[in-house]
């Protein structure tokens, strides 16, 4: 080997490490900037032009935190309360949490200032979350057995409660239901992933019975339910009322994922989202034109993304470290 050959494999050697060094110092960096953006303080769920989410940040890993409409994935404010599940809509927050001091779950009802106005237990573990625009209107899912849809042995309640009278809803399974306009009485009757309308009054949530997984609107005065569609779960619906944001098992069969997709009420036309990952969350409007839900990314991490619901675009990384997401500017009036 010449000299000339030496100094040209040194050369190449000090610039293949300089940029090794560049690139470990972007990705340091990167990390590093998450948790420098971030900085406890107050939170509040009063209507405005922010987002909440549950942090899954090393540095803050399940703990509530907000960010700005304009500029979600930038600075982060982070309370002291811990949820496994969060929702907020109207000034009323639902926290699913651990029991202080116990090994069981219990839901924390909370006001704009994230005071608890109200908890219950919980049997089983947290799943979905929802508050009715109004804020008056709270629900919530739980796996009572297994933890996960795909299993195919599961069993989920799902419950509400209406904060205004506090009457308790503890399960949905004991309603009656409709399917193909005809009275239906099943053993295995599960309910979950509740989204209401703005009357109070009626929802929209999941019903699995002889391996199907239906779409049900449910009347909370009369305690009726009917089965609108099927192969439709963790439905959303959209700010002004028209759409049904929701996942589907791919072919109907939950091993092989799931598919984001929007349902027209007027029409019955779906449109398949532009995320092609599976996406086993309830997905929760951004406003009327975008939907948001989250992407596992390891395993105790995830991301909340952002698709246009009209299924053109591109997915967009919405808010970093996060899931459980709810936009606290979407509201039935703002959109109408």
């Amino acid at each position: 080997m010449t000299s000339r050959t030496i100094r040209i494999t040194v050369q190449i050697a000090a610039v293949t490490a300089l940029a090794v060094v560049t690139v470990l110092s972007l990705v340091i960096a990167r990390g590093a900037g998450s948790s420098a953006q971030a900085a406890p303080g107050r939170i509040s769920l009063a209507p405005g032009p922010r987002l909440v989410a549950r942090s899954t940040a090393p540095d803050s890993m399940g703990r509530l935190v907000s960010v700005s409409a304009g500029d979600p994935a930038g600075k982060r404010t982070v309370s002291s309360l811990s949820c496994a599940r969060v929702y907020a809509a109207g000034g009323t927050g639902l926290c699913l949490r651990l029991d202080p001091g116990l090994t069981t779950y219990q839901l924390a009802v909370l006001d704009s200032d994230l005071k608890p106005v109200k908890e219950l237990p919980l049997v089983g573990v947290p799943n979905r979350a929802r508050v009715s625009p109004s804020g008056r209107m709270v629900a919530w899912t739980v796996f009572v057995t297994g933890d996960s849809y795909n299993g195919g042995r599961f069993s989920t309640r799902a419950g509400i409660l209406d904060t205004r009278s506090q009457k308790l809803i503890p399960t949905l399974e004991d309603w009656a239901v409709t399917v193909d306009g005809k009275p239906y009485r099943a053993r295995d009757l599960n309910f979950w992933g509740v989204t209401f309308t703005a009357d109070d009054r009626h929802f929209y949530a999941t019903m699995s019975t002889g391996g199907h997984r239906y779409l049900v609107l449910g009347d909370v005065a009369t305690h009726r339910l009917k089965a609108l569609r099927d192969n439709v779960e963790c439905p959303s619906l959209s700010p002004d009322g028209t759409r049904i944001a929701f996942k589907s098992a791919r072919g109907g069969d939950p091993a092989r994922g799931w598919r984001l997709s929007v349902l027209d009420l007027a029409t019955r036309r779906v449109t398949p989202l532009a995320e092609t990952r599976s996406a086993d969350d309830q997905p929760a409007w951004i406003d009327t034109h975008t939907v948001a839900y989250a992407i596992p990314r390891g395993q105790s991490h995830s991301d909340v993304w952002q698709v246009l619901a009209d299924g053109t675009g591109a997915p967009r990384l919405l808010i970093p470290d996060a899931e459980s997401p709810a936009a606290l500017g979407t509201t039935a009036q703002e959109a109408q």
